[in-house]
């Protein structure tokens, strides 16, 4: 079932009205997307989870939980984790605090990618990390580290690619199995992170766009992948200035692969592949 325009309009301003949320200056394509699966998996039509949603605050939640785009991998876009980790990460061996955001983290398992790097270079005990998502559900799963996984193969192939490769020929990265840090059951399609990674990092329920900075400090590395992709272009240029003013000098901001700075703000960023230094 299409969506017209006018009734994604009326769909966004009333969750304006009843709630904090505001997805005003999201793109309306993907938007629209998101409300005919919405209308196609609960069967309902517009008009009645527009009534629903005005009456019951949990079905609001829900609805927004469906909004949200959810989609994330350990060591997704590996040629990106490893520049990250060739020319990016050293840079921090001899801070003392390495202040790092992930924003719209979803399930966890970029941040979980963050810490297995951290700690292979000695720096995760230095690490303080917030990882923040609109979605209550994922972020619960986050805290977990367990995920399904139809190609157990394929995270192998991704992992690998990225903690065996040793482009410097040093031997930081050379020879660590996925076993130290993950559990697979092929059985279940099951990977679980390791114990020892849990609770390294703090899961918060947040909305970038409306609250902005809540952490009352600045940061190093900010991750923000595959979000601003479903936002209008004023309003990833807003959250582009937003992340450059919340990063300490030198600091880097970590972007998907399908993502770019365009415009004024693409001069105050040094780009690396998907990587974007503060200058």
């Amino acid at each position: 079932m299409a969506v017209e325009i006018a009734e994604i309009k009326e769909f966004i301003n009333v969750i304006k009205e009843i709630s904090v949320y505001d997805f005003s200056d999201y793109s309306e394509k993907s938007f629209a997307r998101r409300i005919e699966k919405i209308i196609e998996d609960r069967n309902m039509s517009l008009e009645n989870i527009i009534q629903k949603m005005k009456k019951k605050t949990d079905f609001l939640e829900d609805i927004v939980k469906d909004i949200t785009v959810n989609t994330t991998e350990i060591f997704r876009d590996t040629k990106t984790w490893e520049i990250f980790k060739r020319d990016i990460l050293p840079k921090y061996a001899d801070k003392e605090l390495i202040d790092i955001w992930h924003v719209g983290c979803s399930t966890g398992q970029e941040v979980y990618s963050v810490l297995i790097l951290l700690n292979e270079m000695g720096l995760m005990d230095k690490a303080r990390i917030v990882a923040t998502d609109l979605n209550t559900d994922v972020l619960e799963i986050a805290r977990k580290g367990q995920y399904r996984f139809r190609e157990i193969d394929e995270f192998i192939e991704s992992y690998d690619s990225v903690m065996m490769s040793n482009p410097k020929e040093d031997n930081t990265f050379k020879n660590i199995p996925y076993q130290k840090y993950i559990s697979i059951n092929r059985r279940k399609n099951l990977i679980k992170i390791k114990p020892f990674l849990l609770n390294k990092a703090q899961f918060i329920k947040h909305d970038v766009v409306t609250e902005g900075n809540i952490f009352e400090r600045k940061f190093d590395l900010i991750f923000c992948r595959n979000v601003l992709i479903y936002f209008k272009h004023e309003l990833q240029n807003k959250l582009f200035e937003f992340f450059h003013e919340n990063l300490n000098e030198g600091g880097a901001l970590i972007i998907g692969r399908h993502e770019g700075i365009l415009g004024n703000i693409s001069g105050k960023f040094k780009k690396i592949e998907s990587i974007y230094l503060k200058i």
